[in-house]
């Protein structure tokens, strides 16, 4: 009765410790990488998907609060900071390949971006949403730390707009590849470079894991998205909201 007791005890205090959350989150995405690896890098076993249901699934389990979740995930959300600053390094080794296929990018870029707006915040408006939804559909796009900072600057909800990047991104990765087989669509550097618009961080890392050039173009997509639509999305959203 002791052991059971000190093991309750020993349940009670790690339960509501952050660092709690911190594991959860860290052992959830390894599992998923690990279903990803023995699937063979199968595109509906997206580990970040895995990752998001199980901790969602344990939390609401262990009844734990989400305030109690996010202090512990908050190191890995201050590493974001980090991730998008690092985001110049692949722009900057991607500049030599950009000068002869730069005009190209660059209109695929804009269009691909408000595409992205317009459909998604159309479909809303057509189906009735609340303004505090369609508000966050404008950054969803963009790579979720320079997305949250996009919904701050325009007035709308960062977890929000952050819940909607990450759908994005998992949506993206898992059903891009079929999409651009189905559209004939062959070059790496076209492939990566569209799914990087799309589907930003989560894209990428699937672009990344299929083949290297597919990773460099979606991580300078990313990294250009992500600065052009910093400055463009604001503008956009006030536009449209007179």
């Amino acid at each position: 009765m002791n052991e059971r007791h000190s093991i309750v005890e020993i349940w009670v205090y790690l339960s509501g410790s952050p660092l709690l959350a911190l594991f959860i989150t860290l052992a959830a995405y390894q599992l998923g990488l690990v279903l990803y690896q023995k699937s063979k890098q199968n595109a509906l076993v997206n580990p970040v998907a895995i990752a998001v249901v199980l901790v969602a699934s344990f939390i609401q389990l262990i009844e734990m609060p989400y305030s109690t979740y996010f202090e512990g995930a908050q190191f890995i959300h201050f590493l974001l900071g980090s991730a998008t600053v690092s985001l110049a390094i692949p722009i900057y080794r991607g500049l030599s390949s950009l000068h002869q296929r730069l005009g190209p990018l660059l209109i695929s870029l804009m269009i691909g971006g408000l595409t992205s707006i317009l459909s998604a915040v159309g479909i809303a408006k057509l189906f009735g949403a609340d303004q505090t939804i369609i508000g966050a559909l404008f950054p969803k796009s963009v790579t979720a730390p320079i997305a949250m900072g996009i919904a701050e600057r325009i007035g709308v909800s960062p977890t929000l707009t952050a819940i909607f990047a990450v759908l994005t991104g998992i949506l993206g990765a898992i059903l891009a590849p079929s999409i651009l087989n189905l559209l004939g669509m062959k070059n790496w550097w076209q492939r990566g470079f569209t799914i990087g618009i799309a589907a930003h961080g989560i894209g990428t890392s699937r672009a990344f894991s299929v083949n290297q050039e597919a990773g460099a173009y979606a991580s300078l997509a990313m990294g250009l998205h992500g600065i052009i639509g910093a400055i463009l999305i604001p503008i956009l959203y006030h536009l449209m909201n007179r």
